[in-house]
């Protein structure tokens, strides 16, 4: 369960196989952050993006979500056309980006072996998930990256998974927040074309108006 902060610590022990995944990355990149992933973004802000988890050579390695890997260059490209970033991404944190109206957090804090978090561990990561949720009084928008923080994130807000079906594209209202459904931003889903730079950015045009209105 989160501590009195909601958030795990540098040597969270709660999922065995990621603490033995992440003690083994320090010993082999010691200068690497290799740690559990905060959010990164103001808690007054009204969008929340839900990523799976730190990538392995990004977030794990820098310590920012999604920096430092294919996904973050389309996300924060992304972010920044429809005015939820300023600054230039340079793939790391001392990039000088800050976030606007928006926050990043992901459905499992530590990066997983081949990016696959278990079930086991997803469930067990998701009251950080929900502390994120609860102390963003202003939350208006959730931006769900996949299948997987999709489902996390409907678990996180008590809700089934029939009450908001996953698929690009389409909005779900669930009390006072609606949910927008992306594939995720990965390398993978961009080669095989599974999701487009155009696909992306309708999503985020999609919040972006739904804000606005």
């Amino acid at each position: 369960m989160p501590d009195a902060s909601g958030k795990p610590g540098r040597d969270c022990p709660l999922c065995p196989r990621l603490m033995t995944f992440r003690e083994e990355w320090r010993r082999r990149e010691p200068d690497w952050f290799n740690a559990p992933v905060a959010s990164f973004g103001p808690r007054s802000a009204r969008l929340l993006i839900v990523g799976l988890a730190p990538g392995l050579r990004g977030a794990n390695r820098t310590g920012r979500p999604f920096t430092g890997d294919f996904a973050g260059d389309l996300l924060y490209d992304t972010l920044k056309a429809f005015g939820f970033a300023n600054g230039s991404y340079r793939a790391s944190p001392q990039d000088g980006l800050t976030l606007v109206d928006a926050r990043i957090t992901n459905a499992v804090r530590c990066a997983p072996p081949e990016n696959k978090p278990t079930p086991a561990e997803i469930g067990t990561c998701r009251p950080f998930l929900k502390a994120t949720i609860a102390e963003m009084q202003d939350l208006r928008a959730v931006v769900t990256l996949g299948r997987i923080s999709h489902a996390s994130t409907l678990a996180a807000l008590d809700q089934r998974r029939s009450a908001a079906p996953f698929g690009h594209g389409t909005c779900h209202d669930i009390g006072r927040l609606r949910i927008f459904v992306s594939y995720h931003c990965s390398r993978y889903n961009t080669n095989t074309g599974v999701l487009t730079p155009e696909m992306f950015r309708d999503v985020f045009a999609a919040a972006r108006a739904f804000l606005d209105d």
